[in-house]
């Protein structure tokens, strides 16, 4: 088959795949989420799986099903190897599952998983691209200090000793086992108290929950790999290493997990997805070579746009419409986990307000921007989509953390220890302002807002601001609304009113109803009721001074 021939086929199957889709999502009305329709991204993983012996697809841990696709595994089994391969054909390849950064997640979180994917028949590994980045970088950093340690001890030697202090290190730097080129030689202690920081005892540790290392898991590729003698070229030779495909959707740390396996920054990475555009051959060692694979969304029926954002498919920064997923990450996150994360007093509707007692979107990001300072051009109102974009990015980080459960498990339950530990970590932290105004602007809210009971049979008890400033009001001694009554003058400002006497025939009685016989009281106004004029000087009237 000439070239010319192959770009004719993909083209047509590619055209026909998407005219099904979109014929399917018209007749059934499914939703279809937004998928990759560059024909030539999908090339670069036709490439990728054709070269591949043992295909990887790499999930995100916080939701593994939502990055899994069933459709490529079924595609692994199926596809053919390069023209002249002998032997392709269903079952030779095989497809594993990565799940990339597990330390996000508790080790009952781990167990519950793999308890899911044994039930399903699944071949996984739980892995941390920046556990095992951060623990190079460890063991790099120790290895230049103690070299600079040796290297200014050696300084301070007496100088006729030199030589022979010289000859001495050099033997034990050639006895001395190379820990840059080979990390097994390094304690494997150090790794399960690394990765297992908090996780059990290492003898009550289930198997299955463990982070792999960096060595464990090359030691995995070639254990689980398929026979490479089935993989004859034209020439009848098998090939000489395994190439192992890394493919997966945008931002799950595919480029990540190979700079890890290396040891230094070999792959480009960037936390927008889409970084990588064409797949790259990297020898990883004698044995193994990897191939890197651009990121791409697969179509799914039944999500929407707002979760690719949260999942960190779709770019935060090219983000029109934030309302969903704000809307999304505030069911997802609960109140007093944000409250204690940002050090802020979001406003909660009541029923008597319009709202339902839970945590709005719209509320939240102007809690945000008025802590932070975010202000539009203008009035100076608070900028909510600024803030949806610095907050949409600590959730996709991991700052602002939510786990997916396995099928039949709770949300709430799976991340109850995870919102715990967020709020253990967060105690102590100093709030923010809840307004830029002054505490007499209409506008103010104070911050010490009491909480609402979520689960109360009587929803509407007065617990929003403009009840509570009524309250205020009512119950204050001087206020407007006040139940006592009381003057408001200049001179007998705030004193209590029981009566008028503004009139003589009403100071016939006193306060408390009793005749008063012993003062000459006035008759009432009408009754020789006198005018007094008031008397004039003269004037000059400043003739004569011209």
């Amino acid at each position: 088959m000439t070239a010319e021939e192959l770009d004719k086929q993909e083209k047509a199957a590619f055209l026909d795949w998407r005219r099904g889709l979109a014929q399917l999502q018209e007749e059934e009305k499914f939703l279809l989420t937004p998928f990759e329709r560059n024909l030539e991204v999908w090339r670069q993983l036709w490439r990728v799986l054709e070269r591949s012996q043992l295909v990887v697809q790499i999930v995100d841990a916080r939701n593994p099903l939502r990055f899994r696709c069933e459709d490529l595994e079924n595609y692994v089994r199926d596809v053919e190897g390069p023209e002249g391969e002998s032997g392709t054909g269903k079952g030779i390849r095989k497809s594993l599952l990565l799940i990339n950064k597990s330390d996000l997640l508790t080790v009952q979180q781990r167990r519950l998983w793999a308890d899911y994917f044994d039930s399903q028949g699944i071949q996984y590994t739980f892995f941390s691209a920046a556990n095992a980045t951060a623990l190079q970088e460890a063991r790099r950093d120790a290895l230049l200090a103690a070299q600079s340690q040796t290297t200014a001890s050696n300084e301070d030697v007496d100088p006729q000793r030199n030589d022979s202090s010289d000859e001495e290190t050099d033997a034990e730097l050639e006895d001395a086992p190379d820990n840059d080129s080979d990390e097994d030689s390094l304690p494997e202690d150090d790794d399960e108290a690394y990765f297992s920081a908090e996780d059990e005892e290492p003898k009550l540790q289930d198997p299955r929950t463990k982070i792999l290392s960096v060595p464990e898991l090359e030691e995995w590729f070639l254990s689980v790999a398929p026979d490479l003698s089935a993989f004859n070229d034209a020439s009848g030779k098998p090939p000489s290493k395994l190439t192992v495909g890394l493919v997966g959707y945008p931002n799950v740390g595919k480029s990540s997990t190979i700079n890890s396996l290396l040891g230094e920054k070999k792959v480009s990475v960037s936390s927008t997805p889409g970084k990588t555009k064409h797949f790259q051959t990297i020898h990883l060692s004698d044995s193994i070579v990897l191939c890197d694979c651009p990121g791409l969304v697969f179509p799914q029926f039944a999500t929407t746009k707002a979760e690719l954002v949260c999942d960190g498919v779709l770019p935060i920064d090219q983000l029109r419409e934030y309302t969903g997923p704000a809307t999304l990450l505030v069911q997802r996150i609960p109140k007093e986990v944000l409250e204690a994360t940002y050090g802020l007093s979001i406003k909660v509707s009541g029923i008597e307000e319009g709202g339902d007692g839970k945590v709005r979107a719209d509320n939240f990001l102007i809690a945000y921007a008025i802590a932070r300072g975010y202000t539009r051009s203008g009035q100076g109102n608070p900028d909510e989509a600024r803030s949806a974009r610095y907050v949409l990015k600590d959730y996709v980080n991991g700052k602002l953390l939510y786990c997916h459960s396995p099928p039949g498990i709770p949300e709430d339950e799976f991340n109850q220890a995870t919102n715990e530990g967020a709020l253990l970590r967060s105690s102590g932290k100093k709030r923010a302002p809840v307004t830029r105004v002054g505490k007499g602007a209409d506008t103010f809210v104070a911050a010490n807002t009491p909480e609402v009971p979520s689960r109360s049979i009587l929803l509407a008890q007065g617990h929003g601001p403009k009840s509570r400033a009524i309250d205020h009001d009512f119950f204050e001694h001087n206020a407007t609304l006040s139940s006592r009554a009381f003057i408001q003058s200049s001179l007998r400002h705030g004193e209590a009113f029981s009566r008028p006497t503004s009139y003589p025939h009403q100071n016939a009685v006193a306060n408390d109803g009793t005749l008063l016989k012993s003062r000459n009281i006035a008759s009432v106004p009408g009754d020789g009721k006198k005018h007094y004029k008031i008397r004039r000087t003269k004037q000059r009237s400043g003739r004569g001074y011209d």
